[in-house]
């Protein structure tokens, strides 16, 4: 029987080699994680997810103009001259259908970054969260699931999803054996899972959000299981997995 799967509560919260081998789904619910299942479901040819603006500048440099969208936030805001920001209203099919995306972000992409020793990078999110977890049952490797957080801090929404995707996976009760991440994601599920978007709304990245205009984007990730999109990342591109 496989162990339960771990939490780690931020994008620093772990080594490297810690998720060597092992099937990792990291989450960024507000909002690259979001982003990025809505591009590829509206048809992006792949996306890249990098970990600052230097690093999206030099592949950028390397592509042709017409093929791709230099996209991203610093601190929930976009890039100045860059043509997408990092709201999901962004990602429109007319937009991003056969583009290749360089997405950077301040927590999101970074955090991808970290975990692309991983065997397998998935992107998962409430949107797709039952799709993930429809495929995750079929994983014989070892399961993390990596919340983004915010700098380096603990984000409530990224710990719910977390904690929902586990309910999904091993029922409302949790083994004893479970790692101390798990059951803490488990349990703020079980305590704030009845409503997910109203308690999403009351976190203090929501609330960020709102003080720069972005309140639809807190709506639009809250939807929970609207999508079979499992974005994968292989050799640094992330794709449909389907």
């Amino acid at each position: 029987m496989k162990p339960t799967p771990d939490v780690f509560i931020t994008g620093r919260s772990f080594l490297e080699d810690e998720v060597k081998g092992k099937t990792v789904v990291v989450i960024d619910v507000l909002r690259a994680s979001s982003t990025i299942i809505t591009a590829i479901q509206n048809g992006a040819r792949g996306i890249i997810a990098v970990e600052d603006m230097g690093t999206a500048g030099r592949i950028a440099q390397n592509l042709d103009q017409s093929s791709y969208l230099l996209c991203g936030e610093k601190d929930g805001e976009k890039i100045e001259d860059y043509h997408l920001g990092n709201s999901p209203a962004e990602y429109e099919e007319d937009v991003v259908k056969g583009k290749t995306l360089i997405l950077t972000s301040t927590n999101g992409t970074p955090t991808l970054v970290r975990c692309s020793g991983a065997k397998e990078v998935i992107i998962g999110s409430f949107l797709n969260a039952k799709a993930v977890t429809d495929y995750l049952r079929t994983v014989e490797n070892e399961i993390i699931f990596v919340c983004s957080g915010w700098k380096s801090r603990l984000s409530f929404e990224d710990t719910l999803c977390a904690g929902y995707m586990l309910q999904q996976l091993v029922g409302t009760v949790l083994p004893d054996s479970s790692p101390d991440g798990a059951c803490v994601a488990f349990a703020l599920y079980q305590q704030f899972g009845k409503d997910v978007a109203g308690s999403v709304k009351n976190s203090n990245h929501a609330e960020r959000l709102r003080k720069i205009g972005f309140s639809e984007d807190i709506a639009y990730c809250c939807q929970m299981d609207i999508t079979d999109t499992i974005p994968v990342m292989k050799d640094g591109v992330i794709a449909n997995k389907l």
